[in-house]
């Protein structure tokens, strides 16, 4: 294990999707939805916190959690550069702070 990886201290989750609009898709800001999470005031607990994914490369892309999304407790996060690939979209992400 190289010593740059992070300790994962809190919970997973998924990612559902980017944010989008009818016609725009903003793949910098992405829709992550926690199972054990599932009111919006549990939802803004989670605001500030920082998320992790892990790619199979061994590259770890952090974002963080910048508020909740809708009412049934999904959040949005935002990444940095070029946001997450696609290949992202569905997979494991962990809350590391």
């Amino acid at each position: 294990m190289s010593k740059n990886k992070t300790t994962v201290i809190g919970m997973e989750g998924r990612i559902a999707n980017y944010r989008r609009s009818r016609h725009v898709i903003h793949p910098k800001q992405c829709i992550l939805v926690f199972p054990s999470i599932n009111t919006r005031k549990e939802a803004n607990k989670l605001i500030g916190r920082t998320v992790v994914w892990y790619s199979p490369a061994g590259k770890e892309l952090k974002g963080k959690i910048s508020r909740a999304h809708g009412n049934n407790g999904a959040v949005r996060a935002n990444f940095k550069k070029a946001g997450l690939p696609g290949q992202a979209l569905g997979e494991v992400i962990k809350i590391i702070k």
